[in-house]
């Protein structure tokens, strides 16, 4: 168990593999389904959403009428916790009711005095409802280093590449096995002689001698 530097512990780090990378978060958890259905330990998984981004969605115009009726809802709702709150307190069922009532209706009226004086005081500056969420460009599931084999296997019954496969094979699925330098080849057996300065040797070399010490034991002819 590793401590940090505050004090308190720190898990410590697992050594992951890139096992497949999809470019949306449903892919990569249907990915971690399968690896779990097929009896997988996806304790030893992970997903890692990279290139985070902030996306706002625009749903609509933001008037100072959809601005009260907003708060409106908002403030029925708070009110009708705070009134089944309050209304435990109570001894009959009629009391009960009706201070449940009472608080939907001021929390009503309050939320929406809320939401029409907010929206106004903003000048027209943000005349707009949204919905922003936080995004991935690229989610990738991370694998155990020993186990990635296996789950390599079990992956290739089920999940199949398809459109939102980002990186089709992991480009770190283990070790790089540096490539083995390229040696000049050895060539063995006969090979063809040289030419040499120097004089030949064997029994071809003797007779050349022999036929020389005879032409000089003749002489010239006249």
């Amino acid at each position: 168990m590793q401590y940090s530097p505050a004090g308190g512990p720190v898990s410590p780090a697992v050594d992951r593999r890139l096992l497949v990378s999809y470019d949306n978060y449903t892919a990569a958890q249907r990915a971690v389904d399968t690896l779990s259905d097929a009896g997988f330990p996806v304790e030893n998984t992970a997903i890692v959403g990279s290139d985070l981004r902030l996306e706002e969605t625009v749903t609509g115009r933001l008037t100072n009428g959809r601005a009260a009726l907003s708060g409106l809802i908002t403030g029925a709702v708070f009110g009708l916790v705070v009134g089944l709150f309050l209304g435990l307190f109570t001894s009959t069922t009629t009391s009960f009711i009706g201070l449940v009532l009472w608080s939907i209706l001021w929390g009503a009226i309050a939320g929406a005095a809320f939401g029409f004086t907010s929206h106004a005081f903003t000048g027209g500056t943000r005349d707009f409802s949204s919905r922003s969420s936080i995004v991935a460009g690229r989610y990738d599931v991370l694998v155990a280093s020993p186990m990635l084999d296996q789950a390599q296997a079990l992956l290739q019954g089920g999940v199949q590449p398809a459109d939102t496969v980002v990186v089709e094979r992991p480009p770190s699925a283990g070790p790089v096995t540096a490539s083995p330098a390229t040696t000049s080849p050895v060539t063995t057996g006969d090979t063809a002689p040289q030419a040499t300065g120097l004089p030949e040797s064997g029994p071809r070399a003797e007779e050349v001698r022999d036929d020389d010490r005879a032409g000089a034991s003749r002489g010239p002819r006249p």
